[in-house]
């Protein structure tokens, strides 16, 4: 990733093949703090430009992703010292490390109960992305929020709703963290700030420009000078052509809101490829275009995740406003475990196979001697018998009883209203007066 950027000259995708070593005096985003004059703006005062369409084969994406041994390797050249730059400690690579074990455990648990008829639905698997949702929400406060997608269990998880709760909702039982009522595309949390998975495409976004809005206002008017509440807003590549996505970007903007944008680009909406279904696939260069800084970044690499997320994420902290981190990524299976998988080409799937997040942390960890075969064995073994229980909790928790069907759902629960006296109108021997009984 390059080592800053421009809110006025920002014209390539930010090459993920450079090691740019930053200091306090040269963080990620510094060039974007200087605002350009007010007469640079080009709105009204010069000629349209016209640029000529490029062709698609200019469309894809310049710059080579290289794999986290390949960073470690250039770092060493650098140093004689043997720890100085490590891009991680041992005690975060082991808690970003079990965290990933934990979200793809999870996932394969789940096809294997879903096929086994203990879920019902459309089920959305995150095999594959790991390092977004770990580089980004173990970096959380738990007073921050996270609003997700449909493809939600690993993020309820990386913010610490237990796996037990997970498993429960998914299997539509009491004990769930929705009390069995969201079920796999809508994990809620109010413990943990965990604001709904949402099935919809783009429908979270405002959710979460609101929830960041919130953070400001308690902030500045209400004076609640301790209140630094960070927003992360997780979606697809698919949702960056809606309309959603422009109007909370400008509106993130104009407000200088404490938000990140995380856009997991998989390469693919469905079965429709990225390249295919967008004027320009680099949508980090949206964010420019509202005045906030875009970065792209490797989303197969948990390390090169966390060092812009921290970036991004202490830029919001501080009150200088939002960001989009747009992490090129892939997902191992097809969109659902309804979906057969067969539209992606096999040499592809095959390709980004190879760069599995999970396999490449602990390459890394191992090869810095941050941790051996054994210390992350057990992490496994341990993330195995999480698992394990989960499922056996969910399996005996109880279905939730026929009352709460309405709960939650509309504010008067019986959905006849409620009547100046506070009672039910329903209760009310007139209520049926005048009325035909079929």
């Amino acid at each position: 990733m390059a080592s800053s950027f421009s809110a006025a000259k920002i014209t390539q995708p930010l090459p993920l093949n450079t090691t740019t070593t930053r200091s306090p005096d040269n963080p990620l985003f510094s060039s974007f703090k200087s605002a350009p004059p007010a007469s640079s703006f080009l709105g009204s005062t010069h000629k349209l430009r016209i640029q000529r369409p490029t062709s698609a084969r200019a469309q894809t994406r310049s710059g080579t992703v290289v794999a986290v041994s390949d960073v470690v390797k250039e770092k060493k050249l650098k140093s004689n010292a043997p720890t100085s730059n490590l891009l991680i400690t041992k005690e975060e690579g082991l808690e970003v490390y079990e965290d990933m074990i934990l979200g793809r455990a999870f996932e394969d648990m789940c096809a294997q109960m879903y096929y086994r008829g203990k879920m019902f639905g459309f089920v959305h698997l995150y095999n594959g992305q790991e390092a977004v949702s770990s580089g980004f929400i173990k970096l959380l406060k738990k007073e921050d929020s996270v609003v997700s997608t449909y493809r939600d269990h690993v993020h309820a998880l990386s913010k610490g709703v237990p796996a037990r709760a997970v498993m429960s909702e998914l299997f539509g039982k009491a004990t769930g963290c929705c009390r069995g009522q969201g079920g796999s595309m809508h994990m809620f949390s109010k413990d943990h700030n965990v604001l709904g998975g949402f099935a919809f495409i783009g429908e979270g976004i405002p959710v979460a420009t609101g929830a960041a809005f919130t953070s400001k206002y308690k902030r500045e008017v209400l004076k609640e000078g301790d209140c630094d509440h960070v927003t992360l807003a997780f979606f697809g590549d698919g949702t960056c052509n809606n309309g959603q996505f422009f109007e909370c970007l400008n509106m993130a903007a104009l407000w200088k809101l404490p938000i990140v944008f995380v856009v997991e680009n998989n390469l693919w909406a469905i079965g429709m490829s990225h390249l295919r279904s967008t004027s320009d696939p680099q949508i980090w260069k949206k964010g420019p275009a509202f005045g906030m800084p875009g970065v792209h970044v490797d989303g197969m690499d948990v390390l090169k995740v966390r060092e812009v997320a921290k970036e991004a994420i202490g830029r919001a902290r501080r009150g200088e406003g939002p960001t989009l981190v747009e992490c090129e990524t892939y997902r191992f299976r097809g969109h659902s475990l309804a979906d057969p998988d067969e539209l992606r080409d096999p040499a592809e799937k095959a390709r980004y196979a190879t760069r599995d997040p999970i396999t490449s942390l602990k390459k890394y960890m191992i090869d810095s001697k941050l941790a051996s075969e054994a210390e992350l064995k057990a992490i496994e073994k341990k993330i195995d018998e999480v698992v394990e229980e989960a499922v056996e909790f969910a399996d005996e928790s109880p279905a939730p009883s026929r009352s709460q069907l309405l709960e939650n759902v509309f504010a008067d629960p019986k959905g006849f209203g409620i009547g100046p006296d506070g009672r039910y109108r329903c209760e009310d021997p007139k209520f049926t007066e005048g009325t035909a009984h079929v």
